[in-house]
């Protein structure tokens, strides 16, 4: 079974759930995406980062570094990082803080990050598309520059759209509609 066949029966069947749900723009929505049922399972580790990389380098990006907002992005980031290891060029991973630390050295930005890293933004789920916005933000005030977003999950509600406007390019290894067919 290839990775994103992999991806796609996990996230169907572990990740996606039907009921009355709140989502954290405040809409309300029939069905739920918890992906990091998924992506914090040892075969989803697996599925996604190999996928998510070569997602990654077929789009023609050589980043130094992946990352998104804590939490969503950490297993992802952490698993291409992980996957990329034995490649000609290994990505690290970092995370984004929802607000800087209050103590110690007071980083939004967490992890073997650089201001002058090529970056690909990763996000779990994209709903709204803000936390990838969040995300963008924090690694271009910092010094890095993006090459793109890579999502697990397109909810297909404009997130994906509302990034493409700010000129970055977001790429989705899986859409909604696909998972709400697999899982009906």
């Amino acid at each position: 079974m290839t990775a994103r066949a992999t991806l796609l029966r996990l996230l169907a069947h572990d990740s996606f759930k039907r009921g009355d749900f709140v989502l954290s723009s405040g809409a309300h929505s029939p069905y739920y995406v918890d992906a990091r049922l998924t992506t914090m399972s040892p075969d989803g580790l697996r599925a996604v980062g190999e996928l998510g990389l070569r997602t990654i380098l077929a789009q023609g990006w050589t980043p130094d570094s992946v990352g998104g907002l804590t939490l969503g992005a950490d297993p992802i980031s952490c698993a291409i990082s992980y996957y990329s290891a034995d490649s000609a060029h290994p990505v690290r991973a970092f995370t984004v803080r929802k607000e800087a630390k209050g103590h110690g050295q007071g980083r939004l930005i967490e992890g073997p990050f650089r201001s002058s890293d090529s970056c690909v933004i990763i996000e779990d789920v994209v709903t709204t598309g803000a936390s990838a916005l969040r995300a963008i933000d924090a690694v271009r005030a910092a010094g890095a520059r993006v090459l793109g977003v890579l999502a697990v999950v397109d909810r297909e509600e404009g997130g994906r759209e509302l990034i493409e406007r700010t000129g970055v390019r977001p790429v989705c290894l899986t859409r909604v509609s696909e998972l709400a067919n697999l899982g009906a």
